[in-house]
C-alpha cells in the first residue's frame, strides 16, 4: 500500500508533511478510513460525511504530522478516531453498529437478503460490547488495520489487542 511504503521509506524522515502524495494518500486510505466508520457506526451519510472530515482535518493538520512519531497511516486513523469521537458524544444516545451498508458487488438477492440478516444480526451482538471492544472490532475488520497498528492507536500492547480480538470473536460466536 503506498502509505505503508511512505511510513516505512520515511520512517526516521523529517521532511515536510506537504510533500506528502495526497492524491495518493487519498486513494489508498479512502476505503480504509470508510469501512472504519461503516463498521463502527453504520449510516451511509454518516459515514461519508466522517470519512470527509477526517481527511479535512488532516489537511489542515498535515504541518504537524511527525514522521519520528508516527507513520501515516497511524497519524490518519488517529485523526478518524477522534472525529468518530466527537461524533458520539454529539449525538448521544449512540446508534449501534446495525449493519454495514452494502457493498458494491453482483450478489443474487437471496445472497443479499442472508448478507443482511448476518450483518444485522452481528450489528446487535456487537452493539452490546463494551465500547472499547467495538474500537477494536471495527478497527481490526472495518479498518483492516493489523495488531501492530491497532496497538499503537489504542495504547495497547500487541498481545493485548491479539488476545482481546480473539475473546471478542469467542464471544461473538458463542452468541451466534
Amino acid at each position: 500500500m503506498v502509505s505503508q511504503q511512505m511510513d516505512m521509506a520515511n520512517a526516521g524522515s523529517r521532511e515536510p508533511a506537504d510533500k506528502v502524495d495526497w492524491d495518493a494518500v487519498y486513494a489508498d486510505q479512502l476505503p480504509r478510513i470508510y469501512n472504519y466508520f461503516r463498521f463502527r457506526l453504520g449510516g451511509e451519510a454518516e459515514v461519508e460525511d466522517l470519512t470527509a472530515r477526517t481527511f479535512e482535518k488532516a489537511w489542515s493538520a498535515r504541518a504537524r504530522y511527525r514522521r519520528d512519531l508516527a507513520g501515516f497511516s497511524t497519524w490518519l486513523f488517529r485523526i478518524a478516531q477522534n472525529v468518530g469521537i466527537d461524533y458520539l458524544r454529539s449525538r448521544r444516545p449512540h446508534a449501534p453498529l446495525d449493519a454495514a451498508v452494502d457493498l458494491a458487488a453482483e450478489i443474487t438477492p437471496e445472497l443479499e437478503a442472508a448478507r443482511d440478516s448476518d450483518l444485522s444480526r452481528l450489528g446487535r451482538l456487537t452493539a452490546r460490547l463494551p465500547e472499547r471492544e467495538q474500537e477494536l472490532i471495527a478497527l481490526k475488520y472495518g479498518a483492516a488495520l493489523n495488531n501492530r497498528e491497532i496497538a499503537r492507536l489504542t495504547g495497547l500492547s500487541e498481545s493485548n489487542v491479539g488476545t482481546s480480538l480473539y475473546r471478542i470473536v469467542q464471544t461473538l460466536r458463542s452468541q451466534w
